[in-house]
């Protein structure tokens, strides 16, 4: 028997999930499986087809009553799939409009029961046509809905979203225009997540959604965890455009905050983007930039942490009083930058309050007493204490509530080299440790420091040992004993620097070895680095074409300087950090 002439199945109650599908189905709550080639017509839109097959013909169709067997020759426009869909479904889901409109004027009645007709996720004919942004076809359901007295643009589905909830997902601006101007008032409905449908179309980037619902002045801009849209806007690829609108729609949203009390601006700053935050500055009312959240942080706060400091400079020239906004631990934005080793904004808080009534925020303490110089200390950020000091000209002598200064905190440094870094640096400012009786001061604990000096000396001795070997190397590399290049006038004074760098650095090995003096031996190393490479440099000068002598020679007197600058600067900080080692083993 062919399968387009005969079907026999098991009639069965809808399995709809909720009594709201089971209240829009036909009144015998009879179903049946759908025509696989009635399946494939509608789906490619073969509209002839399709009509063919749903020919009424007159007593085609019967039912058993006692067997609950339905029987028939042709197809029904009641049959619906596994899922649930019925022609209706799959035809706005393909965007089928004709299709819809031909089996509007076929079967009128029996498409005006189908309209509102739910599947198994309760997904109406509109839901489907919107998910899959056709547009005509959303245009159609909409204009045959309102012909019937049908009220389904508000229709939810399982997750209770309207149509418009997954156009606007999908970001099908065309369907989403459709959706809004049939009915503005679903624009403000809310799905089961209390999520609105311009939220929604914030996320899916589509600026045409965003406009198309902005029209609705009722409309819901509410996402989760109390964010609105202009919270999504923050993040999105146009987002200076989206916030541009969001704000010309409602300005009030700049003003919102989420669950964890941050603003739009908040994640603005947090983003650093200065073109955004420039655009909510420029539209928000001025009461945003001193909002806080749940810790006490404003925007301000937010940039200086991540170290934004073009955002922070926007910040505060919209609102240069925001600068004095304390988070929950009475701290500044100058202090978080601080805690967070943020040069750039430190460099930026110094430079506009160095020379203002602001003056004071650069020593100011927190609830726990600390200012932006124990915090730049505690977190071993030897470039933020190195701004605050010479550029900030801070005071070094305050207390905080544990009775510290920075100095002493300094010194509780895990890091060996940072504990240096910082010891030399406030103590070539005068920093003083917390007074004490001599009697009850307590000895400094120098043990770990004493092992980092010895790996110190362990190194240098033997980077030492390595640099007089290259030179000996160098010294009798040719043929016979005899050096390839002795008769090449730049070599003439190889030897000499070979022999100075050689010499030197066995010095350095000895003076470190025996502990004699770390100061001399650093200054023999220096000798010898600098022989060796003016050495190597003669070497290479005697190989090379005359045209790139000179470029070498300007590159060789660039790298020395650099070189010159650091070995001082290490010289005497290391020196520094002798004579103050000695003055606290002393006491």
């Amino acid at each position: 028997m062919s399968m387009d002439r005969q079907h026999i199945h098991p009639a069965f109650p809808w399995r709809g999930s909720s009594a709201n599908a089971m209240s829009t189905q036909p009144n015998d709550t009879r179903s049946v499986d759908m025509c696989p080639k009635l399946h494939h017509a509608v789906c490619r839109g073969r509209t002839e087809e399709v009509l063919e097959r749903l020919v009424p013909l007159h007593g085609a169709a019967a039912a058993d009553k006692a067997t609950g067997i339905i029987q028939h020759g042709r197809c029904d426009i009641l049959e619906v799939t596994a899922a649930g869909n019925t022609v209706l479904h799959l035809a706005a889901e393909k965007g089928r409009d004709e299709l819809i409109q031909e089996l509007y004027i076929r079967f009128r009645e029996k498409v005006k029961s189908l309209l509102s007709r739910q599947n198994s996720a309760l997904d109406t004919p509109l839901h489907c046509a919107a998910r899959a942004g056709s547009d005509k076809a959303v245009v159609v359901l909409v204009r045959l809905a309102r012909e019937c007295g049908e009220s389904i643009l508000g229709c939810k589905n399982e997750a209770g979203d309207t149509a418009l909830h997954l156009a606007a997902r999908h970001g099908h601006a065309k369907a989403v225009e459709a959706l809004v101007s049939a009915a503005t008032a679903v624009a403000a409905k809310l799905n089961n997540a209390g999520v609105s449908p311009l939220y929604l179309a914030v996320m899916s980037g589509s600026v045409e959604a965003l406009k198309a619902i902005t029209t609705c002045r009722e409309a819901s801009s509410v996402g989760p965890g109390l964010q609105n849209a202009l919270h999504a806007a923050v993040f999105q690829r146009k987002a200076p455009k989206m916030v541009e609108l969001l704000l010309k729609w409602r300005k009030a949203l700049a003003d919102e905050v989420d669950c964890n009390g941050s603003s739009p601006l908040h994640l603005a700053s947090s983003d650093g983007d200065c073109k955004l935050v420039a655009a909510i500055l420029r539209d928000a009312p001025s009461r945003t930039v001193y909002k806080k959240d749940l810790c006490g942080l404003s925007a301000l706060h937010v940039a200086a942490q991540m170290g934004h400091h073009r955002v922070a400079e926007l910040l505060l020239e919209s609102c240069p009083d925001a600068a004095e906004l304390r988070d929950n631990n009475g701290r500044t934005f100058l202090h978080a930058a601080a805690n967070e080793k943020r040069s750039s904004v430190v460099s930026l808080a110094i430079k506009k309050f160095k020379d203002s009534k602001l003056r004071g925020l650069l020593d100011a303490q927190d609830r726990k007493g600390d200012t932006p110089l124990h915090l730049a200390v505690a977190a071993g950020a030897p470039g933020v204490v190195e701004a605050l000091l010479r550029k900030g000209k801070v005071r070094v002598d305050v207390f905080n509530n544990d009775g510290k200064t920075p100095l002493d905190l300094a010194a509780e440094s895990t890091s060996y080299f940072t504990m240096v870094s910082l010891v030399v640096m406030l103590g070539a400012f005068k920093a003083q440790t917390q007074p004490q009786r001599q009697d009850r001061l307590k000895p400094w604990d120098i043990s770990n420091i004493m092992k980092g000096i010895e790996k110190t000396f362990n190194s240098l001795a033997v980077v030492a040992v390595l640099i007089a070997i290259a030179a000996l190397a160098a010294g009798f590399n040719g043929d016979n004993g005899k050096a390839n290049l002795e008769r090449k006038p730049a070599f003439r004074i190889f030897p000499f620097l070979d022999t100075l760098a050689m010499a030197t650095s066995m010095v350095a090995a000895i003076l470190l070895v025996y502990g004699k003096s770390f100061v001399a031996s650093l200054h023999c190393m220096w000798v010898s680095l600098n022989s060796l490479m003016l050495a190597f440099n003669e070497a290479l000068v005697s190989v090379m074409p005359a045209n790139y002598r000179f470029g070498l020679m300007v590159l060789t007197l660039k790298l020395e300087h650099r070189r010159t600058k650091f070995n001082n600067h290490m010289i005497n900080a290391l020196i520094n950090v002798k004579i103050r080692i000695r003055t606290w083993i002393r006491k």
